[in-house]
């Protein structure tokens, strides 16, 4: 939300730490608002809210009580910035708006900020789909969630597709289909493409899905066995085996689910583990009475807050986007609970409670959620170092000033030259940076076909020119130490012209080469200059760099694959001007397929919705050019 004012920087140029925050004291007042700490580059240190902004600043002014880490934070101040607005709310929504921009040294931060995926029951089709979504809602329908992973979603899906017997083709597949498809063989689909069930029945399954997913599976059960007796009683022997088979299904359900929560029946259970300077926050899903997975979450600490402080920055950035459940049960107490209560029920539309359970089911479940956190923290806490002795094994025989604190790895992947894609993976201390992998479409037209070499430079000149220009003075996080490449002495001195070219010689470039009989154990290393050298079998180094070039190539090839599907599935409906995704989603639903569309005459196309005379010319005429 817009803040009521803004109030500039005063000219405190002489001033540092608790002088210059003591000069600022004399322009605010009790508002609420936010206020940025800056260095003497004008570099943000640390946002923060403040319910009355000249006494959080005045806290700041003293030049005792504080942790180490506020006095460092005071000590590197040179300025500061503050915005008042109407409402504490508003102040912590402008706080983590202001902290995502600009992820200052000092505060928390969530690194990890993916989606979460759902279940979705459309609503705009006599028979639908039951499938999985992620990102924004626009699709009418019922959503079910959220799951922690898709592996959880797809669990789920398999489970109910046994149970409630639900389409999963998506729509122009349904609309092609002659005859069942091998689901229905197996009885995971009850064929209502080729008319097996009635609209009705259908949307009877349909129902009990619903209420299966918002937690009442004990009646559908019920429901199932009377309808299993009626059908018996009947002599309906076919339909009575179907509904026999349907209740076994969901009483696996049940049975595998038996780690369900007795009294909560919709909640995100929050726990966190610190440990030398390090957090692991763990989420466990509960929703409609039934865990859907956990996540955990390793957000940046910000130079050593302590508990409540990284649960409130945690919880404010998690819930951005996100809708809250009903309640939300956290391992330690927050700062400002009742801010972040206001919070979380505005973006929910209705109540949100907060606790800290410290007995019964709640605080069971809180204990469960904190040992994963405490578990999960181990094991990242040995990965890394382990990972920081290989990087110092990697600096070693690679001959470099430092261990290396970013690594990336390039790999080209095509067929014949078609398709090809340039793929680029990042490894630093904490293992492969999965959010820093690039893939590049390769777009010179004068590259012969499998041209590796013109490929590889496209790429490392598109990424180092996008480096000089977004951090010419090499000072972020982004420049490399180390760059690996799969290739011999050709490509490494392919590599070092180029990057001369470009004028960053100074990052170390290493070609990893399969040997005389391309084993795996037995690659040489070659580097500008020096002779080619291999390591010793068994070094733990040569493992570590093997991993890493699998991986380049893993990254490479299936970046390759998803873009040759997506070539192979093309449509010659995407070419037509004025047709966009709806349109040709309304052609493809009426027709069936791109070829019955070329096949249609005037009156035909213009029976579609959307589709006016106009653009039913454009489309015949764009379809029929010879």
């Amino acid at each position: 939300m817009p803040p009521d004012t803004d109030q500039p920087v005063t000219d405190t140029a002489e001033l540092r730490g608790h002088a210059c925050i003591q000069d600022y004291l004399r322009q605010l007042d009790s508002s609420p608002g936010v206020y940025r700490m800056l260095n003497e580059k004008s570099e943000v240190l640390y946002v923060g809210k403040a319910r009355n902004l000249r006494a959080r600043v005045a806290s700041y002014a003293r030049p005792a009580g504080h942790s180490a880490r506020i006095a460092r934070m005071i000590s590197e101040t040179a300025s500061m910035m503050f915005l008042t607005t109407r409402t504490e709310t508003e102040a912590l929504l402008l706080e983590q708006n202001l902290i995502k921009q600009l992820k200052p040294r000092y505060n928390v931060l969530l690194r990890d900020d993916k989606s979460f995926p759902y279940i979705l029951l459309p609503g705009d089709h006599p028979f639908p789909q039951l499938r999985k979504h992620r990102g924004a809602r626009r699709t009418k329908g019922s959503y079910f969630g959220p799951f922690a992973s898709a592996g959880a979603v797809n669990r789920t899906l398999n489970q109910l597709q046994r149970v409630f017997l639900l389409r999963n083709c998506t729509d122009s597949v349904f609309n092609s289909r002659s005859r069942p498809c091998l689901l229905y063989q197996i009885k995971r689909c009850s064929a209502p493409c080729v008319g097996y069930i009635s609209e009705s029945d259908y949307a009877g399954l349909v129902a009990d899905a619903e209420r299966f997913l918002s937690g009442k599976s004990t009646k559908i059960q019920a429901q199932l066995a009377e309808d299993m007796a009626s059908a018996a009683e009947a002599m309906e022997f076919e339909r009575a085996a179907a509904l026999r088979d349907r209740i076994r299904a969901l009483t696996n359900v049940q049975q595998s689910q038996g780690i369900n929560p007795r009294s909560v029946t919709e909640a995100d259970i929050i726990a966190l583990h610190l440990e030398k300077g390090q957090a692991c926050v763990q989420v466990f899903f509960i929703r409609a009475g039934q865990s859907w997975g956990n996540r955990d979450f390793s957000p940046a600490t910000g130079a050593g807050a302590e508990e409540p402080e990284i649960l409130e920055a945690f919880m404010a950035q998690f819930y951005d986007g996100k809708e809250p459940p009903r309640l939300v049960l956290t391992s330690h107490e927050i700062e400002d609970g009742d801010l972040m209560r206001a919070l979380l029920t505005e973006r929910a539309g209705r109540k949100v409670e907060i606790a800290c359970p410290r007995r019964g089911e709640k605080a069971e479940l809180v204990e469960n959620a904190a040992r994963n956190a405490r578990e999960a923290l181990a094991m990242r806490m040995a990965s890394s170092a382990a990972q920081s002795r290989l990087l110092e094994g990697l600096a070693e025989a690679f001959a470099l000033d430092a261990p290396p604190t970013r690594v990336e790895v390039f790999d080209n992947s095509h067929i014949q030259g078609t398709d090809a894609v340039g793929a680029m993976i990042v490894a630093g201390r904490e293992g492969f940076v999965k959010s820093q992998y690039r893939k590049f479409n390769i777009r010179g037209d004068s590259l012969s076909p499998g041209d590796d070499f013109g490929m590889m430079k496209e790429v490392l000149t598109r990424r180092f020119e996008r480096l000089l220009k977004e951090d010419p003075d090499r000072e972020g996080e982004a420049w490399p130490d180390l760059l690996l490449i799969d290739g011999g002495a050709g490509q490494v001195s392919a590599v070092a012209g180029i990057m001369a070219d470009l004028g960053v010689e100074d990052i170390p470039v290493v070609g990893v080469a399969k040997g005389i009989d391309r084993d795996a154990g037995k690659e040489e290393f070659h580097r500008p200059g020096p002779r080619p050298f291999a390591l010793r079998h068994n070094d733990p180094v040569l493992y570590f760099v093997q991993r890493l070039r699998d991986e380049a190539h893993r990254f490479a090839i299936g970046t390759h694959r998803a873009k040759r599907a997506k070539s192979v599935s093309a449509s010659p409906l995407d070419d037509i001007p004025g047709v966009g995704p709806g349109r040709k989603r309304a052609l493809l639903a009426h027709f069936g397929s791109a070829k019955a569309v070329a096949r249609a005459g005037m009156a035909d196309l213009q029976a579609v919705d959307g589709i006016s005379a106009a653009l039913a010319q454009v489309i015949h005429d764009h379809l029929n050019a010879r």
